[in-house]
């Protein structure tokens, strides 16, 4: 007497996307006509009642078969016997024991028997054995097909599972709903693979009178669940599904909260509920990793859970109590995970897993290594629980610690034998290394791997990337594709990102072609690398595109695309784009998008530079409407978007309402926004009070401070931020470094900022650009390509700052040619795309150098309209030609510049210079009458001098000065010594329609003049440093060179252009600026 439904079943077996019931042995049942017919004939091997049919198989059975003469009393006794000991049998003696009897006894065609033999052998998981007995029976079901097909899938084979099922079908037998269930299961292993066959395998039951069965709908919610992107394929098969069992309810919660809408799966649960079903704990098992998932709301739903379960008597449950461990981990309540962890009677190792991976989460990777250690030897561990132990030591306090215990598990598992049968193990070897910093180590294990997958792969490139090894991830790249295996799309995305760190643009377009040729580039996450690829190689359109072919967006999408064009607008010179980045923000709150604080921030920097205060007010106000956390990195935005369009009132109005808030950026944000506002002295006091208050200066507050102090040249405020830097330790810093070289060299100190960098033990790009700039704009162009050459022969790589400090060097020296060549490697050489102020350089190259052919050529074929810059440039060089052919140049950058930009005093100022040199006095009148029209003024020329009491300005023909009758006396004794020398005025530099004694007198009380014969009224043999807010006029320049020797002093001038050094009556610019 026996039930001739036989299937496998297990308490603890969820209805998930990972074990859904699909996997369930079919019915073994008994074809009322084995012996007296074909069973090659599908149609008649089918019993024609229900599987779940209970009718007992004994003798009056077989009579009202007419067919009892087959057996005799003591053969149905044996095979009753035979099925009762083996229908549920699961070791390999009993498989051996049938099937001796099935031999002994004649029964070698008896399909029931042998199905039974097939069911034991994939039980046990000997599966060459389940397809040796199916190959040799003599007649087959549909239910042998499903037997075998169940048993790959069971036994994880789901190719062959997929294999077996076409074969069936080939043959001619219907597939029962176990075998579709079974295949469908297959599928939803295989993932993205399976999901073609599974289509298929839906487009053929859809035919059949299988297609609404319950088995068959749970499996296809199961494997649509897994294998597509969307919920809603799942959710079209349950919506469509006639009657809904429990299954069927858990099945699809638990779909959507695999996909992590949490809503909809709640909304489920409502619905379940509605029809009568109460929830179950896999029910429980769906639910609580959704609500893990919420970060705002999650702690309350895992709470209200939490009562739930305990009136429904599942506390103690080991599956339930497994979940919610894990669950409230990883919402960040340690607390409470421990309490259900230790309350737990039984413990398992997935329990144990669930805390471990939420203590790694939250960053308490020693404390996830305690619970593993503590319960090691009470549960049964597997290779995951290595897996997830290796995770964890990159998340401990001292990196260092973390990888000392990877290394002990590496050997552990090494010597146990456990790496060479587990790719697992292995790829987490990688990640492990390569997230605590070695790099090598996660090189060798990657080597020493016998087998690689997918994983592997990309464990090791992501690895390359993270750690800066940016070439080593692209090579890495390449050396996959070599060996056939296929990219996913996390490894195209650290591909795009290294190929971005090195500016390889084409090699990303190689990598760009690799991800359509798989089908990758629809992912949004890879969309979104390549927008951010694009945007670090200055692609903009290429963004755009990318950007306009996606099919879906995500939060992330529109981020980088403001994010990349508020860079490319802040980077430019004109703000043209900066539209382009509020057309996309407001485009992308139409599209129902909330904002984030990563959203505002990029937006905000990009509406910076339009100095449009009502619009950062606007922005504002929606930031407050929109975030109610992570506040505090848009709140440092605004506070640096109110400074740079000169509201310090509203920046003070802001920092002071933050309070505790405040972090190192608020304070940076604050002093940039003083510096920016030319407010040095409430910079330098905030700085002060930052220190009073016991606020950690940071570096980027000194590189901050040392760059106002560069800006102003205020050279004693700025060693006096060095010696802060020095007591705080931070000299040694990289960034500080640069900016205390850099500010060196703009405070007239180049001897200082040549020995600090080279006492610098390690130097980053800015260092070397700040040296290389500096000896440019101190008039050592020779030194300048020096150290050009001696940065690329150590491997940095030059950025497009670098270039612009090369061609001033060139353009000071009169270099010409080199400089064209400088300028000609920028994108041949090193990949980089030249912008405005690169040709802006040549352009100043071609210019000083008399070289007015070359200059329009240059012009004419440049690849972009000239800017503003670019025409004050042109305007500047005609300025210091004679012919006729620079003042009709001049005159046409002049109109172009007054065209563009007609509220700018430089540019009514330089056109009229340029006409007061040739002696066109009307041109000049007229050109200042336009100015008076447009209602600008010119910046009044002053030049100053820090001394012990003070700092000392002066204006032309100053008479202000409380020392003026000592001034003038000193000046006129000056005067008298170099008329001596054989000094004659350069009267052309009065620019001014006067008699040649008038512009005489109006160049001998220029403000530099005055300056240094103030300076000289002082006792002292240090140096002379004047600073001068325009350009040194050519007769200051003689004049100056001429004191220099009367005196025997070193006089450094710094103007608005560069730095002159007057030593023994010569200048360091050789008389070329």
């Amino acid at each position: 007497m026996f039930k001739r439904n036989i299937v496998f079943t297990h308490r603890r077996h969820p209805y998930n996307l990972n074990t859904a019931s699909l996997t369930f042995a079919p019915p073994l049942v008994r074809s009322k006509d084995t012996h007296l017919s074909n069973t090659q004939n599908p149609n008649s091997s089918l019993p024609s009642n229900s599987p779940s049919s209970t009718a007992l198989f004994d003798k009056s059975y077989l009579s009202n078969l007419g067919i009892t003469q087959f057996f005799s009393s003591s053969n149905w006794e044996k095979y009753e016997s035979l099925v009762t000991q083996y229908q549920y049998s699961c070791s390999h003696e009993d498989s051996k024991q049938l099937h001796l009897q099935i031999f002994k006894n004649g029964y070698t065609s008896d399909v029931f028997l042998l199905n039974t033999l097939v069911n034991i052998h994939t039980r046990i998981g000997d599966m060459v054995s389940a397809r040796n007995v199916f190959d040799e029976m003599s007649f087959r079901n549909s239910i042998s097909w499903s037997c075998l097909i169940s048993g790959y899938t069971r036994n994880h084979m789901p190719y062959e599972a997929c294999t077996i099922f076409r074969e069936m079908i080939r043959e001619g037998f219907p597939p029962v709903h176990y075998a579709i269930g079974s295949v469908l299961s297959a599928c939803q292993v295989l993932q993205s693979h399976g999901r073609r066959f599974g289509l298929q395998v839906h487009g053929f039951v859809s035919k059949t009178v299988n297609s609404f069965h319950e088995v068959v709908c749970n499996g296809l919610i199961s494997m649509y669940g897994n294998c597509m992107d969307s919920a809603d394929y799942a959710s079209f098969i349950f919506h469509e599904m006639e009657v809904k069992s429990l299954v069927s309810w858990n099945s699809i919660i638990s779909v959507h909260s695999h996909k992590g809408d949490t809503y909809s799966a709640f909304n489920l649960l409502s619905g379940m509920q509605l029809q009568g079903f109460k929830p179950t704990e896999y029910t429980f098992g769906s639910l609580i990793p959704a609500a893990s998932c919420l970060p705002e709301i999650g702690s309350f739903l895992l709470d209200q859970i939490m009562c739930t379960i305990q009136k429904s008597g599942f506390l103690h449950d080991l599956y339930v109590g497994s979940a919610m461990v894990s669950g409230f981990a990883k919402s960040g309540q340690i607390t409470i995970a421990r309490k259900i962890f230790e309350s737990m009677e039984v413990k398992n190792v997935v329990s144990m897993h669930g805390l471990m991976v939420g203590l790694a989460k939250q960053k308490h990777g020693e404390q996830a290594v305690e619970v593993f250690i503590k319960m090691k030897d009470s549960v049964k561990l597997t290779s995951d629980s290595y897996v997830i132990l290796l995770s964890t030591f990159s998340e401990f306090s001292i990196l260092e610690e973390g990888r000392r215990k990877g290394r002990e598990v590496h050997a552990y598992v090494i010597r146990n034998g456990i790496t060479n049968s587990n790719v697992a193990i292995g790829n987490s070897l990688i990640n492990m290394y390569s997230k605590c910093g070695s790099i090598t180590e996660a090189v060798s294990s990657f080597k020493l791997m016998t087998q690689k997958d997918q994983v592997s792969w990309n464990s090791i490139i992501t690895g390359f990337d993270q750690n800066g090894y940016f070439k080593d991830a692209v090579m890495m790249f390449c050396l996959m594709r070599r060996n056939q295996v296929i990219p996913a799309n996390f490894t195209l995305i650290n591909a795009l990102n290294s190929c971005a760190g090195l500016r390889l643009l084409t090699l990303g377009q190689q990598i760009h072609c690799e991800g359509v040729k798989f089908g990758l580039d629809t992912d949004v996450s890879v969309s979104n690398s390549l927008i951010d690829f694009y945007s670090e190689t200055g692609c903009l359109s290429n963004c755009k595109k990318v950007f306009s072919l996606m099919h879906e967006y995500d939060q992330v999408s529109w981020n980088s695309i403001i994010g990349a064009v508020s860079v490319s607008g802040s980077g430019s010179s004109s703000d043209s784009l900066v539209p382009d980045s509020v057309e996309y923000f407001m485009e992308m709150m139409r599209s129902g998008w909330r904002p984030n604080s990563i959203t505002f921030v990029n937006i905000l920097g990009a509406v910076s530079s339009l100095s449009m205060n009502e619009l950062v007010k606007q922005i504002h106000g929606l930031s407050l409407k929109h975030l109610d956390s992570d506040y505090n990195a848009v709140e440092n935005a605004i506070l640096s978007c109110y400074g740079k369009c000169g509201c310090m009132d509203d920046c003070e109005k802001l920092f002071s309402i933050m309070g505790i808030r405040r972090d190192e950026t608020s304070w940076n944000s604050m002093i940039s926004g003083y510096i920016h506002n030319e407010l040095l002295n409430k910079a330098m006091d905030l700085v002060k009070l930052m220190l009073t208050n016991g606020q950690r200066l940071d570096r980027f507050t000194f590189a901050t401070v040392l760059s106002a102090c560069a800006s102003i040249a205020t050279l004693e405020r700025g060693m006096e931020v060095h010696g802060c830097g020095i007591r705080a330790e931070l000299d040694s810093d990289v960034v500080i470094g640069s900016a205390l070289v850099d500010m060196y060299s703009k405070c007239g100190r180049i001897d200082y900022a040549t020995r600090f960098f080279n006492s610098m033990r390690v130097k980053n790009v800015y260092s070397w650009n700040s040296m290389i700039s500096g000896y440019a704009r101190h008039g050592h162009g020779d030194k300048s390509l020096e150290v050009f050459t001696k940065m690329t022969l150590e491997g940095q790589i030059p950025d497009h700052v670098t270039f612009v400090g090369v061609l001033s060097a060139c353009s000071h020296m009169g270099l010409v040619d080199q400089g064209f060549d400088y300028f000609d490697s920028m994108s041949k050489v090193y990949g980089l795309n030249p912008k405005m102020e690169h040709y802006s350089c040549m352009v100043d190259v071609f210019g000083r150098a008399g070289e007015l052919d070359k200059m329009e050529d240059f012009l004419r074929k440049m690849p972009m309209e000239p800017s503003v810059l670019m025409w004050r440039t042109v305007l500047g060089a005609c300025c210091r030609g004679n012919s006729e052919r620079m003042t009709d140049l001049g005159r046409t950058a002049g109109e172009k510049l007054l065209e563009l930009d007609s509220n700018n005093a430089v540019n009514y100022v330089l056109l009229s210079n340029m006409y007061a040199l040739r002696g066109n006095w009307e041109d000049m009148k007229r050109t200042r009458g336009l100015m008076k029209q447009a209602e600008v003024k010119k910046e009044a020329g002053c030049s100053w001098v820090t001394m012990k009491d003070g700092v000392h300005v002066f204006v032309a023909s100053d008479r202000s000065h409380p020392e003026t009758d000592a001034i003038y006396q000193k000046l006129k004794e000056l005067k008298g010594k170099m008329r001596e020398m054989g000094y004659v005025a350069e009267t052309r530099y009065a620019l001014r329609d006067v008699e040649i004694e008038n512009q005489e007198e109006i160049l001998s009380y220029h403000s530099e003049k005055i300056a240094v014969a103030f300076v000289l009224t002082r006792k002292s043999e240090m140096p002379i440093r004047i600073m001068k807010n325009l350009r040194v006029c050519g007769d200051c320049h003689r004049f100056l060179k001429y004191v220099s020797k009367i005196v025997g002093r070193l006089i450094v001038v710094r103007d608005s252009n560069r730095f002159h050094h007057f030593d023994d009556g010569n200048c360091s610019c050789g008389d070329y600026w």
